[in-house]
């Protein structure tokens, strides 16, 4: 069921964590991110998948390989956005990958990348208003 969820993220520069030291290991750097949301054609063109996110994955994913200069090769760990059972196996299809990524156990300890280790949205009864940052820092 949905739920009230909530996040805190303490911000801070490079400055300030070599000054605090003993904060380092709890430290992330996120060098990336990308935000979207549906446009109005997805509502207009009665595709079940560009309303359930298809177009925007690859939009976004693709706008994220650019600002931040990687490619799927440079990456070891997914954590997918799955706030529905078939949206890890559909962003595999957006991202040109499809069964591929099964077939070949890609998705998981041993393949080419471990997607949500931390069990997906899902298995965190998907708190709404955590879910993002929950993402970033939990890896």
């Amino acid at each position: 069921p949905t739920s009230d969820g909530a996040a805190a993220v303490i911000l801070c520069s490079e400055q300030f964590l070599k000054k605090s030291p003993h904060l380092s290991k709890q430290a992330v750097e996120i060098i990336g991110a990308e935000l979207g949301t549906d446009e109005p054609s997805v509502f207009a063109e009665r595709s079940n998948l560009k309303m359930i996110g298809f177009d925007m994955i690859r939009k976004l994913s693709n706008r994220l390989y650019q600002t931040t200069n990687l490619t799927p090769n440079d990456i070891q760990v997914i954590e997918l956005h799955d706030c529905f059972a078939p949206n890890e196996l559909i962003s595999y299809e957006a991202l040109g990958k499809g069964g591929e990524i099964v077939d070949k156990g890609d998705n998981t300890y041993g393949g080419k990348w471990v997607i949500n280790p931390s069990g997906g949205l899902i298995s965190k009864g998907h708190p709404i208003g955590a879910t993002g940052m929950n993402i970033h820092v939990k890896i």
